[in-house]
């Protein structure tokens, strides 16, 4: 009588485990290794594009835009308005409840520029929505270049959000440096390497939905862009409030 050996001996069944878990350990170990390079090599594009000292326009445009959120960026926005860099300033994303005394009572030399010229937009909540009313107060002004103003390490994620909202409009950047940014280098302080690291993840996540919004897949909807048929909201004319 033929007996048949079995195809599959149990001693080579257990011989096979173990060696696809290597494999699979194998495999994760290169793609975390690939994905941690990938992210440190972004990480130094991203400080390349940070400037490290203040520098003026390199020409006028038609406005001018802050980002609320950082020290001196108002300030440094109205100095800009004052030298004849832009006709009109937005601030976008001022509190509720702040108007245009609080704003003269930080910059008392200012009050007649920022009664005549500035204008207020309370709506945005982040940079994303600092893009969309920004873009509302450009087109209703019939602005095609903006000088924006914000903090240098948040300037990039600004960029890619304006930008994407102005496609049409020229973005000409003036970044603030801040006074620790001044004071010691980021690499030995751990606040501002936090900083750092946080800004630049939210600059890859914006990255990532406005190359896929522009694929036409728009994964995170603007809640607070304007719905049809709604009447515009118009930024707040600073000499009203």
């Amino acid at each position: 009588m033929n007996v048949q050996a079995d195809p599959n001996p149990p001693d080579a069944t257990l011989t096979r485990t173990p060696r696809r878990r290597g494999l699979l350990r194998a495999a994760i170990v290169v793609v975390s290794t690939l994905l941690f390079v990938g992210a440190g090599i972004g990480f130094i594009g991203f400080l390349s594009q940070l400037r490290t000292a203040e520098a003026k326009p390199a020409k006028n445009a038609d406005g001018i835009v802050v980002l609320t959120g950082g020290s001196s960026r108002v300030s440094d926005a109205v100095e800009l308005l004052a030298g004849g860099y832009g006709k009109r300033l937005l601030i976008s994303g001022v509190h509720p409840t702040n108007g245009a005394s609080d704003i003269s009572r930080t910059l008392p030399d200012s009050q007649g520029l920022i009664g005549c010229c500035v204008d207020l937009d309370r709506s945005a909540v982040n940079t994303r929505s600092n893009a969309v009313e920004t873009r509302r107060w450009a087109r209703e002004r019939g602005f095609k270049s903006l000088i924006v103003v914000t903090s240098n390490y948040h300037m990039p994620r600004a960029i890619v959000e304006l930008s994407h909202e102005m496609p049409e409009i020229e973005l000409i950047p003036f970044a603030v440096i801040g006074d620790k940014w001044r004071d010691e280098p980021w690499w030995i302080s751990g606040t501002t390497l936090r900083l750092l690291l946080s800004e630049y993840a939210k600059y890859v996540a914006a990255e990532m939905r406005v190359r896929l919004a522009d694929l036409g897949l728009e994964l995170m909807p603007e809640v607070n862009d304007q719905t049809d048929g709604a009447p515009p909201r118009k930024p707040a004319t600073a000499s009203a409030n």
